[in-house]
């Protein structure tokens, strides 16, 4: 199968209905991975099959869980974005959705540059350094994927929220003993289970806001 036809096959039973141009950056975004990846070693992830299902797949799961209130003109931050993960995929699928990808490892940073550039991603902002330092109170919501556990997430990204705003922890099985350990004033709101196409494997989204 093709990159392409894996990547419609996917997005069919994520039941994500996206435009042509959205699907040819996708693909452009996972070419780009694999090219950038064999000399700077972004992910350890080498084969473009398995980007397309453990990297886009992964991070566009998300959607089907979201309710469209929480997407449309909202300012989304991703914290240790990486490669741009899951910031970049979104911010294809969701045109609407502003986001600012926050990492502090150069290479990678440059990477996410690159990619805004080359996928004329307009709704897309690249900032390096590190994610406490960033300014407080300029997001309605802040997304990681293997970023941290559950307290340190909040410990670290938990000012760069708005007033009424959440914390989305993309997780693997649930973490029982991270959620025992959330710090005073913090709550999970909502733990949602997420179907990755050709992923075996338990995946999770915790939403997390403050009481």
């Amino acid at each position: 199968m093709t990159l392409a036809a894996g990547l419609d096959a996917g997005l069919a039973a994520l039941g994500l209905d996206l435009p042509g141009d959205a699907r040819r950056k996708l693909l452009a975004y996972l070419g780009l991975l694999a090219k950038w990846n064999r000399t700077y070693n972004l992910t350890a992830i080498r084969d473009e099959n398995e980007m397309l299902t453990h990297h886009l797949l992964d991070s566009l799961a998300v959607l089907p869980v979201l309710e469209k209130s929480t997407l449309a003109g909202r300012r989304w931050v991703d914290v240790g974005s990486g490669a741009g993960l899951p910031g970049i995929p979104l911010a294809i699928a969701c045109p609407e959705l502003k986001l600012t990808l926050v990492d502090a490892v150069d290479k990678k940073t440059a990477f996410q540059r690159q990619a805004k550039i080359e996928l004329g991603l307009g709704n897309l902002e690249v900032a390096g350094g590190r994610v406490e330092d960033l300014p407080g109170g300029g997001f309605d919501a802040a997304i990681s994927r293997a970023f941290a556990d559950l307290a340190d997430f909040i410990r670290l990204a938990g000012h760069l929220l708005a007033a009424g705003g959440a914390l989305y922890a993309m997780k693997g099985l649930v973490p029982e003993e991270e959620i025992s350990r959330l710090p005073p004033g913090w709550n999970l709101v909502d733990c949602l289970p997420l179907q990755v196409p050709g992923l075996d494997a338990q995946r999770h989204l915790l939403v997390l806001e403050k009481a």
